[in-house]
């Protein structure tokens, strides 16, 4: 079986290298990303479409038919965020692709990528957990045929991925020379595994819809 799979924030370090894992696999037959500005990757079986307003992808929904799953990577620190305006961006808008996308394709598998500690309960006192919590909840009530919840932890970047934060990358260059020891705890994971596990959620669906670290590494194993 291949698939076709649309992934949003490929720009960022999480979705870059699930679109390198999903380009390089013979598993995946076409890619369509989704950005505000390019992603400047090319490729034989890649699509790009640049669209402005995550709030309404109305004006695409014909492009987006047919696709057997999307990998929602797209996110945003909450650091000196008002509540609203994150809310706006992390909820409201990944609302706004999983509503249309069910329409159109309800038998497909949506993933949204997450992060560690965030609280289900909604009612938490840390705001992005919270936001967070509520957009992992609304995922999986939508109806598609499969959804999974990625919460990575650390991630190590592998294949040139690089992240958008330069303090960031700052860290994992000091960091570097531990990364192969990091590896070999499962409570870490890597770009590339996170990719593969995107892959294998779509072909071999498991009971367990939100995932941990330790769970990332084992499914990317299937």
């Amino acid at each position: 079986m291949s698939i076709k799979v649309i992934i949003t924030g490929t720009t960022g370090m999480v979705g870059k290298g699930v679109l390198i894992e999903c380009l390089e696999s013979n598993r995946v037959d076409s890619v369509l990303i989704i950005n505000r500005s390019s992603a400047g990757v090319t490729h034989p079986k890649l699509t790009e479409i640049i669209h402005e307003d995550f709030s309404d992808f109305n004006s695409i929904r014909e492009n987006l038919k047919g696709y057997d799953a999307c990998f929602h990577c797209m996110g945003i620190s909450s650091l000196g965020m008002k509540e609203a305006e994150y809310f706006r961006i992390t909820y409201s808008m990944t609302e706004a692709l999983a509503k249309l996308l069910f329409e159109i394709n309800p038998d497909s598998v949506f993933n949204y990528v997450s992060g560690a500690g965030t609280d289900s309960t909604e009612k938490g006192k840390i705001m992005w957990a919270r936001v967070k919590g509520k957009t992992e909840n609304m995922i999986l009530n939508m109806g598609f045929k499969d959804a999974y919840i990625f919460r990575p932890g650390v991630i190590i970047p592998e294949k040139g991925v690089k992240s958008k934060t330069g303090w960031v990358n700052f860290m994992y260059a000091l960091s570097k020379p531990f990364f192969p020891l990091m590896l070999r705890s499962k409570y870490v994971t890597s770009s590339s595994g996170m990719g593969k596990a995107m892959i294998n959620s779509v072909l071999h669906p498991q009971e367990l819809k939100v995932l941990e670290n330790k769970d990332i590494n084992r499914f990317a194993e299937v």
